[in-house]
């Protein structure tokens, strides 16, 4: 019998010690990011930046996304409602992370409908789409250019003349090396006024965004 209160305390003992010991890497890691970032805040926002909202905001809220991935998608209409409740407070900043195959020739796409005014309209589109022109986590090119055809948003000849500009591959370059500096290796990666959403979620999501408001 005493034996076996040894046996169950000294598995308790060592359950603490595991689960403290997780804790204190994982604050760790979470101080290690809270400070890259602040080092390298110059690296959340370029000049060719997309920026929606009022650019004088109390808090920047910087998103390193990909027009592929699914999570994105599915987060963009929250970010959006969270901007309305709060009109004028936030600002969006939208730097590009194509990880997914293939999704290098959608953000050179998507940089190129600024030349027609339509970033946020194809952004929305091809959020809504996703479904049809992704398979299995992949970009299909010709899907998608199916769906650009049939929405009309675009004129399509002078989206294919834009594209060909060697400016946009190195934005995607730049923000590709900005994502790699700020160690975001997943999307959607969150920046609030420079801090890292450090454990993925809607509600820390709003959680860090009104703790700077």
């Amino acid at each position: 019998m005493q034996n076996k209160k040894i046996v169950i305390i000294s598995l308790l003992v060592l359950l603490v010690v595991f689960v403290g010991g997780g804790y204190a890497y994982k604050a760790k890691q979470s101080e290690q990011l809270a400070s890259n970032a602040k080092a390298n805040y110059s690296a959340l926002v370029r000049e060719h930046s997309t920026i929606i909202g009022n650019k004088d905001a109390k808090v920047e809220l910087v998103e390193f996304f990909d027009p592929a991935c699914e999570t994105c998608a599915q987060m963009h209409p929250y970010v959006k409602e969270i901007m309305k409740k709060n009109e004028g407070n936030i600002k969006l900043v939208l730097r590009y992370a194509p990880f997914h195959a293939g999704s290098n020739n959608v953000v050179v796409m998507l940089e190129a409908t600024k030349e027609q005014n339509k970033f946020m309209e194809t952004l929305e589109l091809l959020f809504n789409t996703q479904r049809i022109w992704t398979v299995n986590h992949s970009v299909d090119l010709n899907k998608l250019w199916g769906v650009l055809l049939t929405s009309k948003l675009l004129d399509m000849d002078k989206l294919v003349d834009d594209m060909k500009n060697p400016k946009l591959i190195k934005i995607v370059e730049q923000d590709l090396a900005d994502a790699k500096t700020l160690k975001a290796t997943k999307t959607p990666a969150y920046y609030v006024n420079g801090k890292p959403l450090q454990v993925f979620g809607l509600q820390n999501l709003k959680d860090l965004i009104n703790s700077e408001l």
